[in-house]
């Protein structure tokens, strides 16, 4: 079994390379952020993505190869994010992976990036038991999983409209918080009053039994968004600080009910946090407060492994071979991937 395996990520606009030793131990992660390129555009804008990987890729690869003191020849497999992402970001690291794969006579792995979140914590604490409840919030996805083992997964509830990184976005750009939204509106937040405003919170409710079975677990944040952009419009001198500390206690609060409602329905052993939203400060606070109270142990990543890198492509890359042997050469990108499921 491969012990050393270097993990690839461009999904979007971060280029990461990783040396992840028998998905426990990391030897090495380098990140390269774009955020810089894109914040003049408010968001992402795909075309600058893709060449910015181009441009940064074979750098950051020498340095996460430097920094772990090792060479290609002792690398044994490469692994590399093949989906969901942005379809020209996501070419760049497989093709690469690809190229690097047959150079070293190693094998490919293609990974899902939902599920290279899912073993973000597993960086941090091998020995979290299983089933476990985990909260994946990000700019793209928003969803509760139930990991009943090692590559078992059982989708219990997601966005039916925006995501909650999505949605803290527009509302910062409304706001003219710039970008990206949730950092800067968690930093705010902080001068706010989070009762100021009763912002909606769709489809939490006292009795989770009242929900249908398909809404019981899922999210929905556009409406929260409107009527966020709808009162500062009608009030345009009312105090940013609060609007902010309101919108994310809103948001907070339905992403906690419903991992609550998730724990107790499951009967999960743990839970934990995964995705760029986990590093927000109210939700981690929260989050932890709910824990403790339904009893399960709680673990959030660290904030560096929150967010995009490829020491968690890598620890999944690691399973995934274990599991299923090498990927096809063969296998593209995928922008629409999804998390593979139980049936």
């Amino acid at each position: 079994m491969a012990d050393l395996i270097l993990g690839i990520e461009t999904s979007c606009d971060e280029t990461a390379v990783a040396v992840v030793e028998r998905a426990t131990i990391v030897r090495s992660s380098v990140v390269s952020s774009q955020v810089e390129q894109h914040a003049v555009f408010g968001g992402v804008v795909p075309e600058i993505a893709g060449r910015a990987h181009v441009q940064e890729l074979v750098p950051v690869l020498a340095d996460a190869l430097a920094e772990a003191g090792v060479s290609g020849g002792d690398i044994d497999a490469v692994a590399v994010t093949s989906g969901p992402g942005l379809v020209g970001s996501l070419l760049v690291g497989v093709s690469a992976a690809k190229a690097l794969s047959l150079v070293w006579d190693v094998p490919f792995v293609a990974v899902n990036h939902l599920e290279a979140h899912l073993y973000a914590s597993f960086l941090e604490e091998p020995d979290l038991e299983m089933p476990l409840v985990v909260l994946l919030v990000s700019g793209g996805h928003t969803m509760l999983v139930l990991m009943e083992d090692h590559g078992r997964y059982r989708l219990l509830g997601s966005t039916l409209d925006d995501a909650a990184g999505e949605a803290f976005d527009k509302v910062a750009r409304y706001l003219g918080l710039g970008y990206p939204g949730g950092p800067a509106i968690d930093a705010l937040s902080g001068d706010g009053d989070p009762s100021a405003f009763g912002y909606p919170r769709s489809m939490v409710q006292e009795n989770p039994d009242t929900l249908p079975d398909d809404r019981r677990f899922a999210f929905s944040f556009s409406g929260l968004k409107t009527a966020v952009v709808n009162h500062v419009r009608s009030d345009p001198g009312v105090a940013t600080a609060d609007v902010a500390a309101s919108f994310q206690e809103a948001v907070v609060d339905a992403l906690v009910t419903k991992a609550r409602w998730a724990i107790e329905a499951s009967g999960a052993r743990g839970a934990c946090l995964g995705g760029g939203v986990a590093a927000n400060s109210r939700l981690r606070e929260r989050f932890l407060d709910v824990c403790t109270e339904t009893g399960v142990r709680a673990f959030l990543p660290s904030r560096a492994m929150c967010t995009d890198n490829a020491a968690m492509v890598a620890a999944a890359g690691w399973w995934r071979l274990r599991a299923d042997g090498p990927s096809p050469l063969d296998t593209g990108a995928d922008p629409n991937l999804g998390l593979p499921l139980l049936p």
